[in-house]
């Protein structure tokens, strides 16, 4: 994804939020009146345990169905297509991570994420964590990398194609000048099932889906990928603490409209979706998952989708990191 695509649609995006409320839809109702139908979720290849949680609660506030579709297929390429192929009118959205901006940048997209898409709402930032099998003789980084080290090739590692944990991996791989090798998955459940087999040996993944097995002992965590130790996790380190000082520091969680969603929908959608994470329920129950809530508006999503662009592809970069 082209950084300039979100940046060239920041300014434009300001304008029409401040009329957002003003503005007719393409069928000539307001935005009081949506949704008029149930809405559709789409999720590419993540976890859906965030999007469910919002979905509950945006139900309860617009009184018409809202309902989660999981398409995992394609590196998000059949979530996608579901959304840009929807009537852009809100009542279908794409639940973003940053799969969908790397898929971009490590060109196994056929979208352009920045043209395709208008962005809606911020939820969250999410961490992760370094984990290990119980069988790998390793209680920090620092010996994980000794290991990998006096065993090249031995170490298998795991994770979702195009996404954040690949590229996470790619990069550590780099810096620590190990020789592990990686095992594409085609969803982070997928993963976390062969790891917790001991079919692979580590991964990374958000502390959403892998600090429930860290608690119960069935893996360990050597390392988080956020800015300070997470709570759920406390005798955990940082990776700039592991001396991996500068590592990426985790993903986020969005919801996004197809290109062409008229701005007073886009407008009654970001207010929603914000007032549902105001909410102690909500916000409590996302916190517990490994959340961290974001409340930002459209131009400033867009801004940040801008950043990840660019961040992401240095990382590519860097690390050398294929989609084979």
């Amino acid at each position: 994804m082209r950084a300039s695509g979100w940046v060239r649609r920041l300014g434009r995006m300001a304008a029409l939020a401040a009329v957002g409320a003003s503005l007719a839809l393409p069928n000539d109702a307001g935005a009081q009146d949506f949704p008029t139908r149930p809405v559709r979720i789409i999720v590419g290849p993540s976890p859906d345990v965030f999007s469910r949680i919002i979905a509950e609660r945006l139900q309860e506030m617009w009184k018409q169905p809202v309902i989660i579709e999981q398409r995992p297929g394609g590196g998000g390429k059949l979530a996608v297509a579901a959304v840009t192929g929807a009537q852009p009118d809100g009542h279908t959205l794409l639940f973003a991570t940053p799969t969908f901006t790397l898929a971009t940048a490590m060109r196994l997209a056929t979208y352009d994420f920045a043209k395709d898409f208008e962005p809606t709402a911020m939820m969250g930032l999410i961490a992760y964590a370094l984990v290990v099998h119980p069988s790998v003789p390793a209680q920090s980084v620092e010996e994980l990398v000794a290991y990998a080290k006096a065993n090249p090739g031995k170490l298998n590692y795991g994770a979702p194609i195009g996404t954040p944990p690949q590229l996470m991996g790619e990069l550590f791989r780099t810096l620590a000048g190990i020789d592990i090798v990686f095992v594409p998955y085609k969803g982070a459940a997928l993963a976390l099932t062969d790891l917790l087999a001991g079919r692979t040996q580590m991964t990374i993944l958000s502390t959403a889906v892998i600090v429930p097995p860290i608690l119960a002992g069935k893996l360990r965590a050597l390392a988080v990928t956020s800015t300070a130790r997470w709570h759920e996790l406390p005798d955990v380190p940082t990776m700039t603490e592991a001396g991996f000082a500068g590592f990426p520091q985790g993903s986020w969680t969005a919801v996004v409209a197809p290109a062409g969603t008229s701005a007073d929908v886009i407008a009654r959608l970001n207010g929603t979706i914000n007032e549902g994470l105001r909410s102690a329920e909500l916000h409590d129950s996302l916190i517990k998952l490994g959340a961290e809530i974001k409340i930002d508006t459209p131009p400033q999503l867009g801004a940040l989708l801008a950043d990840e662009s660019r961040k992401w592809a240095e990382v590519i970069k860097s690390s050398g990191a294929t989609v084979n």
